[in-house]
């Protein structure tokens, strides 16, 4: 049987979808508050109703948390194969003990269960953003490390310490295979991570920043960790971007496509940073949450150019063009809008 976490997430509810197509007996962990609904939504998207309804049926949900190991020890009974996909995500420095919690602690308790139980592989979802940066603009590939010394923000860092983890349980025996997906697109959850990008593009914002990111289609991403938990590779990782694009060329794309103005004026940093202390002190005076934080000011205007080519030339893996990916999952936040 397999054990997937983070199953009511982007990554997890699509990897669901095409585990249950393959007829695996699949377990999804999930915390009492999590919306169970949501991920037979992105079922819908691939077949109708009663399909998705079907699919959906034939998981063996459980109640768990990563950090709670008496309900996560559980979840492990009779697992063969498991796909690590949860995490919690945030560049507040506020947030730095969540960080910790979830995604080390939570990735150890993951790895020493998949040791006791002698779990045959497992697939760790991390990031690119626990790669270094590579000199005079040089492609960043799986050989670019990650640099202590750097300005890190929290979430490389915990994600990087998880991946420590992964690579611990390696040592002791575990076959693993990682991969670091870069900016996540896809249908579904437009309120929050990448989905936020489509919904502010939608409004048709005028101003541009000067940076870049590598972007991968959700498909793309469970199509990568399922072939990766398939073939014999192990105890290495791969990079998942199917293209590096600049701001301004992807909420161009994103607008163009929704009909909507897309942005002309080129927003200067120095301008975003000074928003950022003022939110900042609007955070402190009146315990709101924050909206621009440093962290996310300086990855606005940082182009980062990532190679794909290990996971292309070792597994003769495609990626699907950016461009059709943001016309299918526009059309898709379209309809829902």
């Amino acid at each position: 049987m397999i054990l997937v976490t983070g199953g009511t997430g982007l990554v997890g509810s699509h990897l669901l979808y095409f585990l249950l197509k393959e007829n695996k007996q699949v377990r999804a962990i999930h915390r009492k508050s999590s919306d169970l609904q949501a991920v037979k939504k992105i079922f819908s998207y691939y077949v109708n109703e009663t399909e998705a309804e079907t699919l959906f049926n034939k998981i063996e949900w459980q109640e768990a948390n990563i950090t709670e190991i008496p309900a996560l020890t559980d979840a492990f009974k009779d697992i063969t194969y498991v796909y690590h996909a949860a995490a919690y995500i945030s560049f507040d420095p506020k947030h730095y003990k969540k960080l910790k919690k979830a995604n080390i602690e939570g990735t150890a308790n993951i790895v020493n269960l998949c040791l006791a139980h002698s779990v045959k592989k497992l697939c760790y979802v991390s990031s690119v953003a626990t790669l270094g940066t590579a000199l005079n603009g040089a492609p960043i590939t799986e050989e670019t490390h990650w640099n202590p010394e750097e300005k890190n923000n929290i979430y490389s860092i915990t994600k990087y310490g998880a991946e420590m983890e992964v690579w611990r349980g390696t040592q002791e025996g575990l076959d693993a295979v990682i991969f670091k997906p870069g900016v996540i697109l896809g249908e579904g959850y437009f309120n929050s991570g990448s989905g936020v990008i489509i919904k502010t593009a939608s409004k048709g914002i005028p101003f541009y920043t000067d940076g870049g990111m590598g972007v991968v289609d959700v498909q793309d991403v469970v199509k990568a960790m399922i072939q990766g938990m398939q073939t014999s590779v192990k105890n290495t990782s791969y990079i998942l971007v199917g293209d590096n694009v600049l701001y301004k060329k992807l909420l161009t794309k994103i607008a163009t496509t929704l009909k909507v103005k897309p942005p002309k004026k080129r927003a200067p940093k120095w301008v975003l940073m000074v928003f950022s202390k003022f939110d900042w002190f609007i955070s402190k005076l009146f315990g709101t949450k924050r909206t621009m934080l440093k962290a996310t000011v300086n990855s606005l205007y940082t182009v980062s150019n990532y190679s794909s080519s290990k996971i292309e030339s070792e597994l003769n893996f495609q990626f699907t063009p950016i461009s059709e990916t943001l016309d299918r999952v526009v059309d898709r936040y379209s309809m829902e809008s």
